[in-house]
């Protein structure tokens, strides 16, 4: 197997222990726990068996084993002994002979080498009966002067390592490389530190570094695969560290200037080179090889191809056939070659297995029957028999009747009138008789239900039906069911394109992506938009695109000839009751990009249940998609019908803003119980506008952050939605509870949107409470992009307002934040005057949780003032409240703030430890940023401690991830790494990160700009 080390014939060379040392470590403790590398969580293999695979799954008692790591042995779940380390040694050699038997001799000779103890051979002979006792003497046999290992597949870790190598071998010769990527993943996920560890002797000295080269060479190859995916930003890090442990190999730093040239840092890439350059002519006298030299040819050259990942081929269309009785395929079938893969293939095995069924569900509009007339033409070669069609007019008043369709195709089939009988039973068993032999797909189009068609299904070997409905027929047995969802962009890119023409469209492709964005990707709207524009060569794509632009009249707008999207939504609406026609309007309101169960039940006002039957019974009308368990969402076409439903049918019109009303307190209350578990003892709660909703009520706190990060979009949007009149108060109080979505990273660019618009709404109606709190988010949100002019200055008219309103809480608040700004713009007495003034105001307000986010900040601001000593005791006295009161995500805060105190201390290893705390919990608690600024603390920590290889991986991983503070603090991290780059010895990239740093700050006005010249300064002299 290429690529795959496997264990030689040969005997291992001489060397190894003295004679005696078998019964010397005889009963020494085998798997002594090694301290965690500095702020890395523990190996999570230590004291587990090896990973299963389903593949090979091993029978359930049956003895497993690991050599990827201690060698260590297992039945079910429970360790068996094995040993001293010669006795180890022994087993090692059995289990890496893939079940071959090993003579006495080449034992002895790959434990000891060519000086064995006197009695080596019966030291052998005792390991082995050691070993079969513990293990099974079926498993461990004697035979031919030997032993031999006989363990079934998927028993041994580096067996299944191999195998899942080879597996991704293929995925990646067919082009999935993202199956590939994970594979090797797996197989590197079974090594747990170093392969053979403490195990002595030749033989496995051999082996041991055998198994590291090729650990090593997977590890190149899915770092590899990371970047033909696109994950080259990611893969940064991991090279960075790889690079300077393994200096002299070539490939890694390939990659390296690779994954630097598609994250945008260029320079950086060609430093790496002429680094690399330097560090061979020095160390072997030799050039690179011919691969990298090209490669920064290419880098030089900023060769388009180069930038982009490698994309899978694309797959061949299924040539269009033209069979009796289905309509003629469309010209410009586009896309869904994922679906008619599926469908082909499911209707391909019809041929040699029972009839196959398939039922294509989805909303008017999307394409049902294109796909299923265009699958079907393509199976034509495996239905030489005939091919039937039928419409079945499920959607309208009128739909079609079973019998009336059997004799249909019962004629079509050759069956004369006369013979055709006139109950359904009998045209159905006439039906099955007279296809029985045959191989005949039948199409049955626009299905009402399942009821309608069971009749028309045939029942014998060779047959097919593929069935099209907007109802999901989930009561239909044995049918395989897709549920058929709208164009991806750039299928309806395509589509558009084909009917609209190249020129006109090459010209216009961002007004054609907003017109293809409008119609929501779907193809029904998507055909009638441009055979508008076709039909009128006057217009421009903008112009469609501005027609379109208008959500009212948009559905209007989706018209042309007889077709109407409007249209097609109204034959589903018609057919709804009452209270599944209110729940379609109602739901329609909110502009969240899908809803909730729980959400969704206080907008109807409903019990749960009866809204989960409501919402489900509007899946299985395709009008609503069911997002996730438990989560709906509207096509955007669909969404605009069910408000221009609301406001045409909803008898009461304050219904509608009672409705979104509702859904706000839900929201509000909620965010306020996931606020109040999250900080105990805070008293922003009590000053919250009332909820007149419960909400949800959590015990557990991850389920409380859970529900923050996947509810953020639409509680953003209903944020947004609601900031004018009455609510106005209530959705400011509900994104200052939401705060937590500012420091995310994913959310924060949403957040700080949502805090201008209510910012706004506030002024424009002279709401000083609302405006001095809608200020007080903005500020958190543009201190966390690193705008600290634009934040000080919300911070200051926040403190003006609030104090006009009477209004404490944002003043103790607003202080804080005015401390943190002074901070990284080094006006250190104005941060502490600002700090006392919040550590002051927070005890008026009876906040704890904010007297100790004071405290820490002043550390810092102590740190800065290299007041070391009491930086320590401030942060130790936040540490104190948090500790005190529960809180999990803000003692993470402390931590890290006693961590830079430390660090400056002078005290690496204890600032490391509390910089390790606080990254476990910002990872748990899904607060990117502050993982990013966490990873970048613990680089400079490493740095004092003299460890610059970990310093430049953690400045990576905080490069990839980003850091509170924006480019500011990118500016820092960069400074950063080309210190620990320098120490490393590679001067040219750490050039790079320094003038890149140095461009932040000069943009920026900051302050540390000088700091980098200095450092840039004897370079360029040199």
């Amino acid at each position: 197997m290429d690529g795959v080390p496997r264990v030689p014939e040969q005997r291992a060379p001489a060397s190894g222990p003295q004679p005696g040392e078998g019964t010397r470590h005889e009963n020494q403790h085998e798997n002594q726990d090694r301290p965690p590398q500095q702020g890395r969580p523990r190996s999570r293999h230590q004291d587990r068996p090896p990973q299963q695979f389903p593949q090979h799954p091993p029978q359930r008692d049956a003895v497993r084993f690991s050599v990827l790591g201690p060698v260590r042995a297992w039945r079910g779940g429970e360790p068996l002994s094995t040993g001293s380390p010669q006795q180890r040694a022994l087993l090692a050699a059995l289990l890496l002979r893939d079940g071959r038997t090993a003579t006495a001799s080449e034992l002895i000779d790959g434990i000891w080498g060519e000086e064995p103890p006197s009695q080596a051979l019966a030291a052998v002979r005792t390991y082995a009966s050691r070993l079969r006792k513990a293990l099974d003497p079926e498993v461990l046999v004697s035979e031919s002067g030997g032993y031999a290992i006989r363990a079934g597949a998927g028993t041994l870790d580096l067996a299944v390592a191999q195998e899942l190598a080879a597996d991704a071998e293929k995925c990646r010769a067919s082009g999935d490389r993202c199956q590939a990527r994970t594979l090797i993943n797996k197989a590197l996920g079974l090594w747990d530190g170093e392969p053979l560890a403490s195990v002595p002797g030749p033989y496995a000295e051999t082996q041991r570094a055998r198994l590291e080269e090729w650990r090593l060479q997977l590890t190149e190859t899915r770092l590899d695969l990371d970047l033909e995916v696109g994950c080259h930003a990611e893969a940064i890090s991991e090279l960075t560290a790889l690079t300077a442990a393994h200096p002299l190999r070539e490939r890694l730093r390939e990659l390296l200037m690779l994954a630097l040239y598609r994250s945008g840092r260029q320079a950086e890439a060609l430093a790496v080179y002429a680094d690399t350059r330097r560090l061979l002519a020095d160390e072997l006298g030799v050039d690179p090889r011919p691969e990298l030299s090209h490669l920064q040819q290419r880098i030089l050259a900023a060769d388009a191809d180069l930038a982009r990942p490698v994309e899978p081929p694309p797959s061949a269309a299924p040539a269009v056939v033209h069979p009796a009785q289905l309509p003629a395929t469309v010209p410009d079938f586009t896309g869904r070659l994922s679906f008619v893969r599926e469908l082909g293939d499911r209707l391909a095995a019809a041929e040699s297995s029972v009839m196959a069924v398939s039922a294509v569900a989805g909303i008017g509009g999307v394409g049902k029957t294109t796909l299923a007339v265009h699958v079907a033409h393509a199976a034509r070669p495996h239905f030489p028999d005939g091919q039937l069609y039928v419409d079945l007019q499920g959607a309208g008043s009128r739909a079609a009747e079973p019998e009336t369709v059997l004799g249909a195709f019962l004629r079509a089939l050759g069956t004369p009138d006369t013979a055709i009988p006139d109950t359904l039973d009998e045209r159905a068993a006439l039906y099955r008789s007279t296809l029985d032999g045959r191989r005949v797909l039948v199409l049955l189009d626009n299905a009402r239900d399942a009821s309608q068609i069971r009749p028309l299904l045939p029942g014998t070997t060779g047959s097919a039906a593929l069935v099209t409905s907007r109802a999901r027929m989930v009561d239909l047995a044995g049918a395989h069911l897709i549920d058929l969802d709208v164009m991806s962009p750039e299928e309806a890119l395509q589509l558009f394109t084909k009917i609209v023409g190249e020129e006109r469209v090459a010209s216009e492709r961002e007004a054609a992506l907003d017109v293809v964005g409008a119609c929501g990707f779907l193809p029904l709207a998507i055909r009638i938009a441009a055979a508008r524009l076709a039909a009128r060569r006057t217009w421009t794509v903008s112009v469609l695109a501005a027609k379109l632009a208008d959500e009212r009249r948009r559905l209007d707008e989706l018209q042309a000839g007889d077709l109407a999207v409007k249209a097609t939504f109204e034959l589903g609406y018609g057919q709804l009751e009452p209270q599944q026609a209110r729940a379609f309007r109602l739901l329609g309101l909110a502009d969240g990009p899908d809803i909730s169960l729980a959400a969704a039940a206080a907008v109807l006002d409903q019990p749960l249940q009866d809204t989960e039957d409501l919402l489900e019974s509007l899946v299985d009308a395709s009008l609503l998609e069911s997002a996730a368990p438990g989560r709906y969402r509207y096509h955007d076409l669909v969404r605009l019908y069910a408000r221009a439903c609301a406001e045409r049918d909803e008898q009461r019109p304050a219904e509608r803003e009672r409705a979104l009303s509702r859904l706000l307190d839900f929201y509000l209350a909620t965010a306020a119980a996931v606020y109040a578990l999250e900080r105990p003892g805070d008293r922003l709660v009590d000053h919250l506008e009332p909820a007149h909703h419960p909400g949800l009520r959590f015990t557990d706190r991850h389920a409380a952050v859970d529900w923050l990060y996947v509810e953020a979009d639409c509680l953003l949007a209903c944020v947004r939605q609601s900031a004018t009149g009455d609510t106005l108060r209530r959705a400011v109080d509900l994104l200052w509870a939401a705060k937590d979505l500012a420091e995310s990273g994913a959310n924060s660019h949403q957040y700080e949107t949502t805090a201008v618009a209510l910012r706004d709404a506030a002024r424009a109606v002279g709401d000083t409470r609302a405006e001095g709190r809608a200020r007080t988010t903005l500020t958190t949100a543009l201190l966390v992009s690193g705008r600290f002019d634009a934040a000080d200055e919300e911070a200051r008219l926040a403190t003006i307002h609030a104090r006009a309103a009477g209004d404490p809480v944002p003043v103790a608040w607003a202080s804080n934040d005015r401390g943190i700004i002074a901070l990284y713009q080094n006006r250190h007495a104005d941060g502490e005057r600002y700090l006392q003034d919040a550590i002051d105001n927070f005890r008026a307000c009876g906040s704890r949780p904010g007297e100790a986010s004071a405290l820490c900040n002043l550390s810092r601001i102590h740190v800065a003032m290299d007041r070391t000593s009491s930086a320590v005791e401030l942060a130790q006295q936040g540490i104190d409240i948090y500790d005190e009161l529960g809180l999990t995500l803000r003692l993470a805060n402390g931590r890290f703030a006693l961590g830079i105190a430390l660090t400056q201390a002078g005290r690496p290893a204890e600032a490391l430890d509390q910089l390790g705390e606080a990254l476990l919990v910002f990872q748990d608690n899904r607060q990117r940023l502050w993982e990013g600024t966490t990873h970048f603390r613990i680089a400079q920590a490493h740095l004092v401690a003299r460890r610059p290889a970990q310093a430049a991986q953690h400045a990576e991983q905080a490069l990839a991830l980003h850091c509170i503070g924006g480019d500011w603090m990118r500016g820092n991290v960069l400074t950063t790494l080309g210190r620990a780059l320098d120490q490393l010895g590679q001067a040219g990239r750490a050039r790079a990160c320094w003038r890149e740093a140095l461009s932040i700050y000069e943009q920026t006005g900051a302050a540390e700009a000088d700091e980098v010249r200095d450092l840039l300064t004897p370079l360029a002299a040199a």
